[in-house]
């Protein structure tokens, strides 16, 4: 029986923290309670919303350049939706709704950041090997995640920000609650919203300050190779905010080693040396190049380097808990497994026979693609193939969880880059090189990009739901059916986009496609890889683990750009400064809880406004503000308009008498 009576929605206070030694999370739907979740209203709009994003983040990914994340704009549909309708209880509903629709987002960044590369090198690729590739990966990527789901949502409560679950789960608890309680996120929403779309379709002011605003900046840029850059939208801030200064600060610590420290020294060591072993295209020397430059075709693999050594050290570290998994897996397919019906409603996955079973079956059938669906692919290749694509995909879903959950970015194209590599290097020692070689590697790397990209955005899924309390069996059944359903959209939209433009004219953006492509064509052609500088990344992550610095984090740091990062910092110092400004701690905590709400709404508002942005920008409303942005004074103005929206953060996170008399017990 569902139960009928009005929710009370409210997050426990320990929604947040970490749990105290004995005290358990009580979500907001009571697990002793059945809900409605998985109805024709929920299905049929996460289905309807899985298409619609998937084309629309498929069109703008490809044709602008700017891919945006689903979840939270799908929320703020479903919430409407269901006020509108006047329906009850609909918290689990909306939570089905944006889990379906989510699919989009990450079947989008698997499909757009690899497979344009195959029409970019002259190959051959039709409907169904795109939508073959992209539904294997979106496939694997939830059957290896579903066993690690315990482990990162419920084991390590309270130890990662979460920061986009994070504000999608507020904006769902403030659609339900309704009223006055969701005025701060609506009011964020609104503030943070118009201030990003008046930089992304206006241009009033430019969207990142630069050193170079400055005369003294712009010579130590052109001399030093220093430069200090600062993305000043409201959507970055509420991430840093949610992240905190903890993990912003070694994120910032770094993006900083790379840019000051790194860019500047191979400047210096190397000013006359053109380093382009690996990549031929490179014909300038290091000193003639701009920072941006010098990060571009060499620093940057030295952050691939320390995320994927990072990933390695991860998997170390949780071997047990993946021998767990692999070993309740055998149980279960021996039939001496824990019976999941036993278990609290909150806390029941899909069957590890079910998953054991389901993987084998997708690995085969990913095997008999290659072996069937790549010319020139002989039994050797196939069989190397789907070893290293099993391998990958399973090893490196910790990794993209992992991410997700410090940072709230998947380091999707960093690790599908070093996918690509490894494939290539792999299959020309095995003899498959040439067009038959680069596409079977750009499949095998579409397959692993999108079933890390689906894991990535799969652990935030599961991590809203266990929030409000929602059922995960529920919540993985459904993932599946809106992710062949994204996987067929992307890939007709990528064909569609291919006959109309064609991705060799130039008309279309596919910056991470072009990107793969540049990699792989000297690889295929015998050319190699820059080894040492991976190899340094390697090194930098191994030294950080021993000095028990979390180096996943500060290798995004290395590999996300800088203007991305030092908002982080300031988002978390921020965060610091709201929560210890009194010696009030009941206080503190108010304003803590209420920041977040202020945080989510900002990235509520930028997400949204983005898509809006976007959508003008693709139907030819268009605004040049180019000239603008080359004078220095929008930048004057950015950091202008940048420090009133702290201001306006700070003075919005005061707390009311009447809020501190409402909250005490």
């Amino acid at each position: 029986m569902e139960n009928k009576e009005k929710l009370n929605v409210e997050l426990p206070e320990n929604a947040f923290r970490e749990l105290k030694e004995g005290e358990e999370y009580q979500p907001v739907m009571s697990p002793q309670k059945v809900y409605p979740e998985v109805s024709p209203w929920s299905v049929t709009f996460g289905i309807l919303m899985a298409v619609l994003f998937s084309a629309a983040a498929a069109y703008l990914g490809l044709k602008v350049g700017q891919v945006f994340e689903a979840a939270i704009p799908i929320a703020i549909i479903a919430i409407g939706l269901s006020s509108a309708t006047k329906r009850k209880n609909a918290l689990g509903e909306n939570v089905i709704i944006q889990s379906i629709g989510a699919c989009s987002g990450a079947v989008v960044a698997g499909g757009i950041f690899v497979m344009p590369a195959i029409y970019m090198l002259d190959l051959q690729a039709d409907f169904f090997q795109i939508f073959i590739a992209a539904a294997l990966g979106g496939v694997l990527g939830i059957l290896f995640l579903i066993p690690f789901r315990k482990y990162f949502v419920k084991d390590q409560h309270g130890k990662y920000p979460f920061p986009e679950a994070t504000a999608t789960t507020q904006v769902l608890v403030s659609g339900e609650k309704g009223g006055s309680q969701a005025k701060p996120l609506l009011l964020a929403g609104l503030v943070g919203g118009l201030y990003d779309f008046c930089v992304a379709t206006f241009g009033w002011w430019n969207e990142t300050v630069t050193s170079r605003m400055i005369g003294f900046g712009e010579t130590i840029a052109d001399k030093a190779k220093l430069v200090f850059k600062l993305n000043t939208g409201a959507a970055v801030l509420g991430l840093g905010y949610i992240i905190g200064l903890k993990y912003a600060s070694i994120i910032c610590l770094g993006s900083l080693t790379i840019w000051w420290v790194i860019v500047p020294g191979m400047a210096l060591i190397f000013p006359d040396t053109v380093l382009n072993q690996w990549d031929p295209s490179i014909t300038t020397a290091l000193g003639n190049m701009s920072a941006e430059e010098i990060y571009q075709s060499y620093a940057r693999s030295i952050g691939i380097g320390g995320i994927a050594m990072s990933g390695i050290i991860g998997i170390v570290k949780s071997w047990g808990i993946i021998k767990d998994a692999v070993g309740l897996a055998a149980r279960e397919m021996k039939g001496k497994g824990a019976d999941q019906q036993e278990a609290i409603r909150t806390q029941r996955d899909i069957s590890f026979k079910i998953i054991a079973i389901g993987s084998i079956s997708t690995l085969i059938i990913t095997f008999l693609f290659f072996y069937f669906g790549v010319m020139d692919f002989n039994l050797l290749h196939a069989v190397v193939g789907i070893i290293l694509v099993a391998v990958i995909a399973f090893l490196f879903t910790t990794v993209a969880a992992n991410a997700i959950a410090i940072v709230g970015s998947n380091p999707v194209s960093g690790m599908t880059l070093m996918t690509l590599i490894l494939a290539s290097v792999v299959m020309v020692a095995v003899g498959l090189k040439g067009n038959s070689g680069m596409l079977a590697a750009l499949l095998m790397g579409g397959v692993v990009c999108t079933a890390l990209s689906m894991a990535g955005s799969f652990i935030t899924d599961l991590k809203i739901g266990y929030w409000l309390g929602t059922t995960p069996r529920k919540q993985e059944t459904w993932k599946f059916l809106g992710t062949i359903i994204s996987a067929a959209t992307v890939a007709g939209v990528m064909i569609v986009l291919d006959k109309t433009y064609g991705f060799n004219s130039g008309k279309l953006a596919a910056p991470q496609a072009n990107a793969m492509a540049a990699v792989i064509k000297p690889l295929m052609s015998g050319q190699g890889a820059p080894w040492a500088l991976y190899g340094i990344g390697a090194l930098l992550a191994l030294v950080l683990d021993r000095c028990k610095i979390p180096a996943l984090a500060f290798s995004l740091g290395m590999f996300i750009p800088i203007q991305l990062n030092i908002p982080l910092f300031v988002g978390g110092a921020v965060h610091w400064f709201v929560t210890t400004r009194t010696k009030d701690e009941q206080l503190n905590k108010l304003r803590s809880e209420k920041g977040t709400l202020i945080a989510s709404g900002f990235i509520a508002g930028g997400a949204l406004m983005g898509v809006v942005s976007a959508l003008l920008k693709f139907f030819g409303i268009d605004y040049d503000y180019s000239n603008w942005w080359q004078n220095h004074l929008s930048e004057m103005l950015s950091l202008v308009a940048y420090i009133a929206l702290i201001f306006y953060f700070i003075v919005a996170t005061r707390i009311k008498k009447e809020e501190i008399e409402g909250n005490q017990p």
